[in-house]
């Protein structure tokens, strides 16, 4: 940006500004998209107003370049202001004309100052950021840069109006730091937000133009003269925090010269302020009284002390804020209960928290192993109700409490040639030559934890059977297949299997193996 002093009517657009960055920081709701809406509606009326004076401003060069008896130098100067005026024109249309898109394509009406839809999240970035780059937002990023390119001939050293993340030193969170311009102002933004964004920009744009005119009124003699005020100010980026993140705000002066040094306070404490006379504040939020809707009230007082005329003056701030109480989002395939001995995924995440989140897990009844993923926790109970503490960055979030649900026993199944057997109408012989024994998993308990779902019988015994007693010896069986030729080849028609299940095993989440105590016996008729 220019150097030089600024109108009182320029710093009030940048002190909304403030309060729109501090506003798109906070979680939207209605009350919010209210909000947005009216700074965009002042910014408007400010943006009207501003552009009219700058009419005036060209006219105040004009009665100076008469005044002065039209010198050719002069009439340079009033001709570039002309220009500079419609230049400044055109592009105020054009970020209307990407305002009526907007509007339109989130089904409001053109020119209308009510919105029936004031979010539309979808639609704006669908309007603003298109597929591969091809929005109306990377298009106004030329647009915006353009001018700023212009405005530069007559005001060195202003910045591009349009910059990406990185470029952007009002831009000190390193989630955002990797954004482009369009997905910096319009990525996941609704309609009032973005339509504040261009009345901002547009804001900007009468800025860079009112330097301009001025740099050029000075060129002839009609310099106007800016009356300061000084104040103080403080921007939040959200007055509304979770208990465990950091509340960062910045206090400073609203007008300040060349040279002044003003130190500042914050709750009494002195604060560090930086060469832009800006006073960084930032520290951790801490639990309050919530109330029913699980807000806390509370409220930082910061102090500016100035020298001026040879006298300390002190201005003094309290801006109020609220602590939220932070939700715990449990997301697992089965929430409500969780199974005995298994290894029972969780996802636990706390949404208002953001970056910030750095979980930790503790809990009763129950082993805790912590997931690679910010938030993922395995829990393996060993009770029949666990417990499980939730922190962040040492601080307490909450608990749930699950109740613990019994392994459900396996199904067996007894397959011969390719077969389950018939033990009602029998079998024939020689389909048993291939047996195997299937335990088969509770359906409930297989989609919810597959890893810990997987049985093996492991060990049977086979016995051919001759009305009351046996034919051939007992055959004793690892795993769950066994050959049974040497039965085929001995069996008649009449004759039964008896199969009785020793052994079967569970492996679990971990490749640990246990043995499942069940019994189970068949009885096939052979025909």
């Amino acid at each position: 940006m220019a150097g030089g002093k600024e109108t009182p009517r320029q710093k009030m657009i940048g002190m909304m500004y403030l309060v729109l960055t501090a506003l798109l920081a906070l979680q939207v709701n209605s009350a919010i998209l209210l909000k947005f809406k009216f700074l965009d509606d002042s910014l408007s009326n400010i943006n009207e107003k501003v552009s009219k004076s700058n009419d005036f401003a060209v006219k105040g060069i004009q009665a100076q370049v008469e005044k002065n008896r039209n010198q050719a130098k002069d009439l340079v100067v009033l001709k570039q202001s002309q220009e500079i005026r419609e230049r400044t024109k055109q592009t105020i249309t054009y970020l209307r004309e990407v305002r009526d898109k907007l509007v339109t394509a989130t089904e409001n009406t053109k020119g209308k100052s009510e919105y029936k839809n004031m979010s539309a999240e979808d639609k704006v970035a669908i309007t603003m950021l298109g597929g591969s780059r091809n929005g109306e937002a990377y298009k106004m990023k030329d647009e915006l840069n353009k001018f700023s390119s212009y405005i530069k001939q007559f005001v060195p050293g202003v910045s591009p109006l349009a910059m990406d993340a990185k470029e952007d030193p009002g831009v000190i969170d390193p989630e955002q730091k990797n954004k482009n311009f369009a997905e910096l102002n319009f990525e996941n933004t609704p309609l009032v937000a973005a339509l504040a964004v261009l009345s901002q920009k547009e804001a900007e744009v009468l800025k860079y133009e009112s330097d301009a005119l001025s740099e050029l009124a000075k060129r002839v003699g009609a310099e106007t003269i800016v009356f300061d005020k000084i104040g103080a100010f403080a921007s939040a980026e959200s007055n509304t925090v979770a208990a465990g993140t950091k509340y960062k705000a910045e206090l400073f002066l609203t007008a300040s010269a060349s040279g002044m040094r003003p130190s500042m306070t914050l709750n009494g404490s002195p604060l560090q302020v930086g060469p832009d006379g800006k006073g960084k504040i930032e520290f951790t939020a801490t639990p309050g009284a919530f109330d029913a809707s699980g807000n806390a009230k509370k409220t930082w007082t910061g102090t500016i002390r100035i020298r001026n005329n040879g006298r300390d003056t002190t201005f003094k701030v309290s801006v109020p804020y609220t602590v939220t109480k932070p939700v715990m989002q449990i997301q697992s395939a089965s929430v409500q209960a969780l199974y005995f001995k298994c290894g029972n995924k969780l996802s636990v995440q706390v949404p208002a928290l953001g970056p910030q989140y750095k979980p930790g897990f503790s809990a009763s009844g129950a082993q805790v192993i912590q997931g690679d993923k910010v938030g993922d926790v395995t829990l393996v109970p060993n009770s029949a109700e666990v417990t499980l503490n939730v922190s962040s960055g040492g601080n307490a979030i909450g608990s749930q409490t699950f109740k613990v649900r019994p392994i459900p026993k396996p199904d067996i199944k007894c397959v011969v040639g390719g077969r389950e057997a018939n033990e009602k109408q029998g079998t024939p012989i020689t389909a048993v030559r291939n047996m195997s024994l299937r335990a088969i998993p509770d359906q409930g308990f297989a989609s919810f934890l597959p890893e810990d779902a997987r049985y093996r019988v492991t060990r049977y015994e086979v016995t051919l059977v001759r009305g009351k007693r046996p034919a051939m010896p007992t055959i004793n069986v690892n795993g769950p297949d066994v050959d049974l030729s040497s039965v085929v080849n001995s069996a008649r028609e009449g004759d039964r299997l008896f199969i009785e299940v020793k052994e079967v095993r569970r492996m679990n989440f971990r490749g640990e193996q246990e043995e499942v105590r069940m019994s189970k016996q068949f009885n096939v008729p052979l025909i």
